[in-house]
């Protein structure tokens, strides 16, 4: 198993992160945005938010043809115990 330290991976998503957000906010303003990068599965941490949040916003894996059109493990997570409503954004979406 691949051990990773997690400080230079935390600055090196929340770089990413960053990135392809650029532009984003300044076209949305209005838009509140939380950039939020932890070390777990991301199912926990976003049901969680979700208590709290609007709207919550996940990509997938897209993983195309009719296994594209199955949720992974989170999307699926999230549809079904979210409090609030959820995107899933297949890739190449912007």
């Amino acid at each position: 198993r691949l051990r990773l330290e997690w400080e230079p991976a935390a600055g090196d998503e929340h770089r990413t992160i960053a990135e392809r957000l650029a532009g984003w906010q300044e076209r949305y303003p209005d838009v509140v945005l939380h950039r939020i990068v932890r070390r777990d599965r991301p199912r926990h941490h976003l049901l969680e938010l979700s208590r709290r949040a609007q709207l919550v916003v996940v990509g997938s894996r897209g993983r195309g043809g009719v296994g594209g059109l199955v949720l992974g493990s989170t999307g699926r997570a999230l549809a079904q115990g979210a409090g609030c409503p959820v995107v899933v954004v297949p890739p190449g979406v912007s």
